[in-house]
């Protein structure tokens, strides 16, 4: 028997129009769903662009232009350390000397003495060993650059001119003292080669034109300036031959250098005679035009000696240029601590005082102008005024003293050696010290001196202290282990220890 189908059973129940829509969406269905994941995705993406389309947002802003580079509106207020006052505290020596103790400590082998006094009152903040006798190295240039400044004075010049000589077409080339001469122009706005040997060749050339002058020309050289010998005895012989110093004469191109940019290395060992032959070549350049040439060869000057503190004799001046200051030549020498332009300041010093310009001359007027300047001389031994000889002798007291007539003493002249010192961290011969985290707090504060031989470290100058308070201090190290770079560091950490001081 058949059985008969019921509603629902089987989609062959369903009426034959319903059937065939059910049929044709099984064959749509899979479409249906593609479409509907496309569209799924679609959404997503229209939310994300639309916008852009829609309302388009204008791009984004530049970066605002920070404050500090953006032209001032007005002017900035001025800045710096406030003005030094006589009322800032005075720092408690029990305190100083608590901090110094601790780090005046060599590296090895030697001792370490030091003093610290107040700039205004001279009142002694700090004292061990202050008043032994020390090899000072180049703090020695300190009481040089003093003794230069009273007998010359800071304004003053030295001049190098040509001379007519004894014979016709001779033209002498005659040296006033100036170490600093340089090969081309003068440069008015240096200290080294403010002179220079080609300006004074075109002047000389000038000058002989107008006098006449024709034909072949003969450059002799008078350095009779100077006397005695041109090298210390005391000097090591090293010393000389690796460039520390060199034979003295009353002129020289770059303090006796072949190249004023290096200060390193053998000096030439008869400067006058180059700058000399220096001159002669800018002579011979200068007067091809009108006519003049000139002979090979220099030639030394028969000129006599002239009297101690007197100028060379000499014919008619035909042309000359003038150095830079005294001041200006004093602060060169305290910044790159220069031997050669030490020991021609020092005999300057002794011309102008009417001694003989030699190594004794210059001691002795050094020596002079300290006891004038009332700082006790009796027990200090000079072999030199540059601080190179191991032979020197001073005490820490008397470089505080002297560093504390430059700063507030009551001769104004001294005031001219201020800018030479060496600041810590940026210039001179401290330029790259005061870099640690140690000694980096008295960076850019700290101005002083610096000395050094194989065994020997010592600093001179003076610091405001943290409450405003102006110090001079001078430590120096003997018998110290040579090379042991630790000892540097020990006379820096105590002056920055003086820059950081509250000590009350």
């Amino acid at each position: 028997m058949k059985e008969t189908s019921r509603p629902g059973a089987s989609g062959d129940s369903f009426p034959p129009l319903v059937r065939r829509a059910v049929q044709g969406a099984q064959h749509v269905w899979p479409l249906a769903v593609l479409v509907a994941l496309l569209l799924a995705l679609a959404v997503p993406a229209a939310v994300v662009v639309a916008p852009g389309f829609i309302n388009p947002q204008p791009p984004a802003a530049a970066p605002s232009t920070p404050a500090w580079q953006l032209p001032p509106a007005a002017l900035t207020a001025r800045q710096g350390l406030s003005p030094l006052s006589d009322t800032a505290p005075v720092p408690l020596p029990a305190a100083v000397t608590a901090q110094l103790d601790s780090l005046l400590k060599p590296d090895g082998d030697g001792s370490f003495t030091g003093l610290v006094l107040d700039a205004l009152t001279g009142d002694v903040l700090y004292d061990r060993g202050g008043s032994e006798n020390r090899v000072p190295a180049s703090n020695m240039k300190l009481f040089t650059a003093v003794a230069a400044l009273r007998a010359l004075g800071p304004e003053h010049r030295f001049s190098t001119r040509v001379v007519a000589g004894s014979d016709a077409n001779q033209v002498v080339l005659t040296g006033g003292g100036d170490v600093l001469l340089g090969a081309g122009e003068s440069a008015p706005d240096n200290v080294m080669g403010h002179a220079g040997l080609a300006t004074l060749a075109a002047s000389t050339v000038a000058a002989l034109q107008e006098a006449g002058t024709t034909g072949e020309l003969k450059v002799l050289v008078d350095l009779s300036l100077f006397s005695g010998p041109a090298l210390n005895p005391a000097w090591a012989d090293g010393d000389v031959a690796a460039g520390e110093v060199a034979p003295l004469f009353p002129l020289a191109l770059n303090s006796a250098r072949y190249n004023p940019a290096v200060t390193t290395g053998p000096r030439p060992q008869d400067a006058a005679v180059t700058a000399a032959e220096a001159f002669a070549a800018q002579l011979k350049a200068a007067g091809a035009a009108a006519g003049l040439t000139v002979a090979a060869g220099v030639g030394r000057s028969s000129v006599p000696e002239a009297a101690p503190g007197t100028a060379p004799v000499s014919g008619a001046v035909l042309a000359e240029v003038q150095s830079a200051t005294v001041a200006e030549q004093v602060n060169l020498m305290l910044e790159t601590s220069d031997n050669y332009l030490a020991e021609a300041l020092g005999r300057m010093a002794a011309a102008a005082a009417g001694e003989a310009a030699s190594n004794d001359g210059a001691k002795a007027a050094v020596r002079a102008e300290l006891t004038e300047l009332g700082i006790a001389t009796d027990a200090m031994r000079f072999a030199d005024v540059s601080g190179l000889a191991i032979d020197n002798q001073a005490s820490a007291r008397q470089l505080a003293e002297v560093v504390r007539a430059i700063t507030s003493g009551t001769d104004p002249r001294l005031r001219a050696a201020l800018d030479g010192f060496p600041v810590a961290g940026l210039s001179g011969t401290l330029d790259t010290r005061y870099e640690d985290a140690e000694t980096s707090r008295g960076a850019g504060l700290v101005r002083a001196k610096t000395g050094t031989l194989n065994t020997v470290t010592a600093l001179s100058g003076y610091v405001v202290d943290a409450d405003g308070r102006l110090l001079v201090f001078s430590f120096i190290g003997n018998g110290l282990k040579p090379g042991a770079a630790g000892n540097r560091e020990v006379v820096d950490r105590a002056a920055a220890a003086l820059a950081a001081c509250g000590c009350r």
